[in-house]
């Protein structure tokens, strides 16, 4: 009865209104509390443990410094560069610049690991610009929205670091390094769709009229912008600093290219940064700390065994439960957002892993592929949210295009599901 009642408080709670966090939180704690019976408010001290417990993990250093170093690069300029760049090597015609797009958003996924600030870098230069060329403003957005999808799998990944402190066995490394091959198919994947859907509708007539820029002056200026991901990811496997040092140095690293290299960013931008990536950086974390709450209340009121078990044991067999949770994935992902995802499911989930003897590194690739296809998946997709908004159209605007690339991705993690050396062979490869 009270297992039946934190699911209804949880689902009454978001559907009044109440953020995620929040109705997380409270409905775990009110769980909490009638579980104990008489000893209700003994027991309710858990909400503070477990609010903290939530929280005091080392690797969740890193989101703040990642968040910062996505607003960092946002206003210093190197998408902008990277975009003329990435057009001096495709060229100018009929479909390149959406390839630009995605190229260049997979790109700044190894900077930031952050969908949504991908999605308003990268839109805030691409949708103006294929709007000149002549493409409709629903297609731009689309295929903002869907390429930014690939940042919270190619690494670093904010993803792929609340992941790790949940499920024990999943470093951050092999984590980064597992989801390496997966979203350059994701990239590539998204990118066929988009050329083929690009030249079949006539859509940017007038981008053969447009000045190539040089190669060489394209280099130069995105020189900077293209040695980021170099120092982020070649130090950590170095083992000069760990995700959570990378992190750091990342943003210093910023801070001079936008300060001193480009001079984008001026004393008095730090403080519009810092509260912006602040804002962000808050929500994350506390919505990581409540679900620590909700977690302890499943894990209290023994939700979690009876439903792994009747999952693992309802005949469907391995590949037909695996089946089942994308399924259901891909359904909430449609009106959840990513983080919230993984720290409600994955503690129901990660009995079952363990009952199928599935590679957590592996599992935790499929789970962000869903997570990151849910980013772009109408009616809730945040990705599509931050690029409809620059584009300045309607989300039900974006289905009839969207549709193509979602069916791409399905593809893709489909591939990854029947072959997980996909996954794994990388971090296999580098000893994680």
């Amino acid at each position: 009865m009270i297992a039946t009642l934190l699911f209804v408080a949880f689902l009454v709670l978001m559907v009044a209104g109440v953020p995620i966090g929040a109705a997380m939180g409270l409905a775990g704690a009110a769980c909490i509390a009638l579980a104990n019976g008489d000893a209700q408010w003994f027991g309710l001290l858990a909400v503070p443990q477990n609010f903290y417990a939530g929280l005091g993990k080392y690797p969740l250093l890193a989101i703040p410094m990642f968040v910062l170093v996505g607003a960092i690069f946002d206003r210093s300029g190197v998408a902008a560069r990277l975009v003329n760049f990435a057009i001096s090597i495709v060229g100018r015609g009929p479909g390149m610049l959406p390839l630009v797009a995605i190229g260049v958003a997979m790109f700044m996924g190894g900077i930031s690991g952050s969908g949504p600030a991908t999605a308003a870098a990268v839109g805030g230069v691409m949708i103006a610009a294929m709007a000149r060329a002549g493409y409709p403003m629903a297609f731009s957005a689309t295929v903002v929205g869907a390429a930014a999808a690939t940042d919270i799998l190619i690494p670093p990944s904010i993803a792929f670091i609340v992941y790790s402190v949940l499920v024990p066995g999943a470093s951050v490394p092999a984590l980064f390094a597992a989801g390496m091959i997966p979203g350059v198919m994701v990239g590539l994947a998204l990118m066929v769709p988009s050329v083929w859907l690009a030249r079949r509708h006539g859509m940017g007539a007038g981008e053969a009229q447009q000045p190539r820029p040089p190669f060489w002056r394209s280099l130069r200026e995105a020189s900077w912008g293209l040695a980021a991901p170099v120092l982020i990811l070649g130090g950590m496997r170095l083992g000069w600093f760990t995700p959570t040092e990378a992190a750091v140095v990342a943003v210093f690293y910023g801070l001079f290219v936008g300060m001193v290299v480009y001079r984008t960013i001026g004393v008095r931008d730090l403080f519009a940064i810092l509260r912006d990536s602040g804002e962000l950086s808050g929500v994350i974390l506390v919505v990581v700390s409540l679900a620590g709450i909700f977690a302890y209340s499943l894990s209290t009121l023994g939700v979690i065994d009876p439903v792994a078990k009747a999952v693992a044991n309802s005949g469907l067999g391995e590949f037909g439960v695996l089946l089942l949770i994308m399924a259901m994935l891909v359904a909430i992902g449609m009106v959840l957002d990513g983080v919230s995802i993984f720290l409600i499911f994955v503690p129901l989930l990660w009995p079952i892993v363990q009952h199928f003897q599935w590679d957590p590194v592996w599992f935790g690739v499929i789970l962000t592929l869903l997570v990151a296809l849910g980013q772009f998946t109408p009616p809730m997709a945040v990705n599509l949210m931050v690029s409809c908004r620059i584009a300045g159209v309607g989300m039900e605007d974006t289905v009839r295009w969207v549709r193509w690339l979602v069916a791409s991705m399905v593809l893709v993690i489909l591939a990854v599901s029947a072959w997980p050396q996909l996954a794994l062979w990388l971090p296999e490869r580098l000893g994680y």
